[in-house]
């Protein structure tokens, strides 16, 4: 095959669909069966429209929100609020990853599901990738593109950096319904934590948010934490008091790291959350994940084309990555330091309400422009 795709996400599944309408022959693993949920805030940036329309996937039939403005709170419970100069778009990853799937199954990609990578063997002299699935499966392609998200077994095997530091953060992920602006994306701060809420398809909403193992441990449970710490916040307590939530248990993820990574790995080119992850803080990891597919799948092309060599394939798709994403990931971890401890939240929240021009030249700093 031309290209095998590890992980089904956003950028798995966009990469899959350019590829594809390159006229490779594609093949994506995936380690579970769609539709499935996802730990995320599922909220994206306008800026992914043109580019999903050129593939044929737009999102304007799954009903997505517009979200047009955005409101930060302090611990406290002050506000900020700001437009979103280019605006977004809310809807579920079960709604917009199983579309996606069904799009690129339509068009001739090759899944397999649920399967789980366990090695990937760059073969020097045949100039090409073997890949061993979990049930002893051996696949071979000319290049391979690693989407498997924030965290995976995979990332031990190519002894990534990050993968030998343990992170304390988790996320939390619900749906619910709630009396809330539909066009309104909010970000609300809390001891050690912060959550996103804006609306989905149907009705709903997205309740996600991210703290610390510690947090969820001095708690003992889930619920627990969010009466003693998210509901000292009072738009949060709002929502933990008044909203609908529809699933018992919430989607949980362990392990989230915001350490860099490098975007190719033993030949393997990254992207999404493989090669870099924003904070929720900053948002849009959506965006860069579908981003990314974007320039993946240009630069794979330029390869599988023989308009040049592997070693200035990744040359190139390292710059080409660092200047696309790299100021943004490094404006969220500088963001991110900035809150979650309730008296620096507060004095910036603070400072930031008198400030409308800084706070919209911070968000530009972690969006990207149409493409």
């Amino acid at each position: 095959m031309d290209v095998l795709i590890i992980g089904g996400g956003l950028g798995g599944l966009t990469a899959a669909l350019d590829l594809r309408q390159r006229g490779y022959a594609v093949t994506l693993v995936e380690r579970k069966h769609y539709p499935f949920h996802k730990v995320c805030g599922e909220y994206v940036s306008n800026e992914v429209l043109p580019y999903l329309r050129r593939l044929g996937a737009d999102p304007a039939p799954l009903g997505p929100a517009a979200i047009t403005r955005f409101v930060l709170s302090s611990p406290a419970g002050r506000m900020l609020t700001s437009p979103l100069d280019l605006g977004g778009f809310g809807i579920s990853r079960y709604q917009l990853d199983y579309f996606l799937f069904q799009l690129a199954q339509d068009r001739g990609v090759v899944f397999h599901q649920p399967a789980t990578v366990t090695e990937v063997a760059f073969d020097e002299a045949a100039n090409e990738h073997r890949v061993t699935l979990a049930d002893g499966r051996q696949l071979s392609a000319r290049v391979v593109l690693g989407a498997y998200g924030k965290r995976a077994n995979l990332d031990r095997q190519l002894q990534r950096s990050f993968f030998q530091q343990r992170s304390p953060y988790l996320g939390v992920k619900y749906h619910l319904r709630l009396d809330f602006p539909r066009d309104t994306i909010a970000l609300h701060n809390f001891a050690d934590g912060y959550a996103g809420l804006s609306a989905i398809e149907d009705d709903k909403y997205c309740f996600c948010y991210l703290t610390t193992r510690q947090n969820l441990k001095a708690h003992s449970t889930i619920g627990a934490m969010q009466e003693q710490v998210l509901a000292r916040n009072p738009h949060l307590g709002r929502v933990l008091r008044e909203a609908e939530f529809l699933y018992e248990q919430p989607e949980v993820i362990n392990e989230i790291s915001f350490a860099p990574k490098n975007c190719v790995e033993d030949h393997v080119l990254m992207c999404g959350d493989a090669a870099g992850l924003i904070t929720p803080l900053c948002g849009n990891g959506m965006a860069m994940a579908i981003h990314g597919a974007e320039r993946a799948s240009f630069h794979l092309d330029q390869f599988l084309q023989g308009r040049c060599s592997r070693p200035a394939l990744e040359a190139a798709y390292r710059r080409d990555w660092q200047q696309h994403f790299g100021p943004r990931l490094w404006v969220g971890r500088a963001v991110q330091r900035l809150f979650g401890r309730p008296v620096l939240s507060e004095a910036v929240v603070g400072g930031m309400r008198h400030w409308p021009g800084g706070v919209r030249a911070l968000m530009r700093r972690t969006h990207g422009s149409a493409f």
